[in-house]
C-alpha cells in the first residue's frame, strides 16, 4: 500500500545573516543553518533527525512549523487541502489562473490571425500543453507575455519549416528554418532556467496536489493551523511558564483556539483527560513547574502539545535533558501516544542510539545538509555515507567482541564559511580530491536508501 505524505519538504533554505563587524564590511554573511533540505514525511510514521550540535536539526523543525519565516525553498503540508482551508494565496493562485486563461485566449487570437488558412484551435491547444511542458507545469504571473511572445514565434518558426518541406525547399532553406527553430526552443530554456533558479513563480495547485504551502500563509492563516501542528521542547522547565499552573499551561492553546470557554468545567474535565493520557495525576492541576521533576515536567510539555489532537509533532531533542532512566518512559509514552492517537513525528536528537529506538526512518544531517536517508534498520545495517558510519562507531556498546569505540575527530567547520565540494571531506577518511570541489548529489542507491556522497555514486 502506497504511504500518504503529510509533510513535504524541497530545497528548504534558512539563512540567518550574521552582524557586520564594522562599517566597512560590504559582503553581508550568513550562518547556512539549512542549506537545501529535501524529505517526505509520511503520515504515522516517525522521522528521526540525527547530527551532531550546530549541524541544524532544530532549526529544521522550527522552520517547519514556520516559527522562522523560511529563507528559501517549499514546505507544504497535506493534512488538510486547499479546499477546505481556502488560504489567502490559493485565492490568488486562481486569479492568477484566470489571468493566464485570458492571456491564452489573446494567443490564440494571434495565432489565427497570423496564420488565416488555420481555422482549427489544435495547434492552440498543442501550444499551450507546449508551454507547460516546457515550464514544468508553472504559471507565470509577470513575465507570462514574454513567454508567450517566444511561444509564438516558435509556433510560426514550426509552421515556416512544415511549408518550406510542403514547397520542396532546398536543404540550406530547411536547415536555416529549423536552426531558428532550435534557437526558440533554447530561448525558452533558458528562461525556464533562470525562473526556475530566481524562484518568480507561482506553482498551480495539482503539482502539489492541493496541499498547503505553509511559507504562503499568513501569521493569522498559521495561528489557526497551529492546531493540527504543535511542538515538544528539549528544554522541559525553561519552555513552561513557571508563574502559571499545569491546568493553565495546557488550556491556554485550547482557550487560544476557541475549543473551550475559559474557566469552564468542561475544559478542567478535558485538561485531567490529557493528563491521564501522558501519566500525570488529576491532582497535579492546580501545582506549579517548579514542584515537579525533569520527566514530569517534559509530560506536562507533552501534553500541552497534544490538548489540541495535532496531527503532527516536532520532539526537538525531546529526551536529551533527562537522565537515562527517564528517557525510556518518555519514549514509551511518545510511542504509545503515537499509535493511539494516530500521530506523527518528526523527532530530533543527537544520540543515533535513542533515534533507532523510536523511528521507522532516520535522516542524518551534517552542517545544513541532509547526508543520508533510510529507513531505520538499514541505516544501522549499512551505513552508506561515512558520517553515518561514524557516528554508529561512536555508540558505546557492551559488546565485548564489537570493535573499539572510535570518536569522530576534527571540528565541525563554521557554518558561515563551509567547505567547498562535501562539507564533511575536511574530516573524511575516504575523501578524494572531487569530494574537495564538487559537490554530491542526493541520489537513491538502494530502494529507499537515499545518500549524498562520491564514493557511493562511484559505485553505483
Amino acid at each position: 500500500m502506497e504511504k500518504k505524505k503529510l509533510i513535504e519538504i524541497a530545497n528548504l533554505r534558512q539563512y540567518f545573516p550574521v552582524k557586520k563587524e564594522s562599517l566597512l564590511q560590504k559582503e553581508q554573511l550568513y550562518v547556512k543553518a539549512n542549506d537545501g533540505i529535501t524529505i517526505t514525511i509520511h503520515e504515522g510514521e516517525t522521522y528521526g533527525l540525527v547530527g551532531e550540535s550546530g549541524c541544524g536539526k532544530s532549526t529544521l523543525g522550527r522552520v517547519l512549523l514556520q516559527l522562522y519565516d523560511q529563507t528559501r525553498g517549499d514546505t507544504v503540508y497535506f493534512g488538510r487541502t486547499v479546499y477546505e482551508y481556502q488560504p489567502k494565496y490559493y485565492e490568488k493562485d486562481l486569479n492568477d489562473l484566470a489571468k493566464l486563461h485570458e492571456k491564452a485566449k489573446h494567443l490564440e487570437s494571434k495565432i489565427n490571425n497570423e496564420d488565416p488558412n488555420h481555422t482549427s484551435v489544435d495547434a492552440y491547444d498543442d501550444a499551450m500543453r507546449h508551454l507547460y511542458r516546457l515550464c514544468g507545469g508553472l504559471v507565470f504571473s509577470d513575465n507570462y507575455s514574454e513567454v508567450s511572445k517566444l511561444l509564438l514565434e516558435e509556433y510560426k518558426a514550426g509552421c515556416n519549416v512544415a511549408q518550406l518541406e510542403k514547397k520542396n525547399a532546398s536543404a540550406e532553406e530547411l536547415k536555416a528554418a529549423e536552426a531558428k527553430h532550435d534557437a526558440i526552443l533554447k530561448s525558452i530554456e533558458q528562461m525556464k532556467d533562470s525562473y526556475r533558479s530566481n524562484e518568480n513563480f507561482a506553482k498551480i495547485d495539482a503539482m502539489w496536489e492541493h496541499g498547503i504551502e505553509l511559507p504562503r500563509l499568513t501569521k493569522e492563516e498559521m495561528r489557526i493551523l497551529r492546531e493540527d501542528l504543535q511542538i515538544i521542547f528539549q528544554d522541559p522547565y525553561s519552555s513552561l511558564n513557571p508563574r502559571l499552573t499545569v491546568g493553565q499551561i495546557i488550556s491556554e492553546p485550547l482557550v487560544g483556539q476557541k475549543k473551550f470557554k475559559k474557566g469552564s468545567k468542561e475544559l478542567e474535565d478535558y485538561i485531567i483527560e490529557v493528563m491521564d493520557k501522558c501519566g500525570l495525576e488529576a491532582y497535579f492541576i492546580h501545582r506549579y513547574p517548579h514542584q515537579f521533576s525533569g520527566g514530569q515536567r517534559q509530560r506536562i510539555g507533552i501534553a500541552r502539545a497534544l490538548a489540541l489532537n495535532p496531527k503532527f509533532i516536532v520532539c526537538d531533542e525531546a529526551v536529551s535533558a533527562l537522565d537515562v532512566s527517564i528517557q525510556s518512559q518518555v519514549l514509551n509514552l511518545l510511542q504509545e501516544l503515537k499509535e493511539t492517537q494516530n500521530l506523527t513525528y518528526l523527532f530530533i536528537s543527537h544520540d543515533l542510539s535513542v533515534v533507532k529506538y523510536i523511528s521507522d526512518r532516520i535522516g542524518v544531517m551534517y552542517l545544513g545538509n541532509m547526508v543520508e536517508s533510510a529507513r531505520s534498520e538499514d541505516i544501522f545495517r549499512n551505513p552508506l555515507h561515512p558520517y553515518t558510519e561514524a557516528l554508529l562507531n561512536a555508540i558505546p556498546t557492551t559488546d565485548i567482541h564489537n570493535k573499539e569505540l572510535q570518536i569522530l575527530e576534527g571540528d565541525i567547520p563554521s557554518p558561515v564559511n563551509p567547505p567547498k565540494g562535501c562539507k564533511f571531506h575536511t574530516r573524511c577518511k575516504y575523501a578524494m580530491e572531487k569530494c574537495k570541489c564538487e559537490r554530491p548529489e542526493w541520489v537513491e542507491i538502494e530502494p529507499e536508501h537515499f545518500v549524498a556522497c562520491h564514493l557511493r555514486s562511484l559505485k553505483k
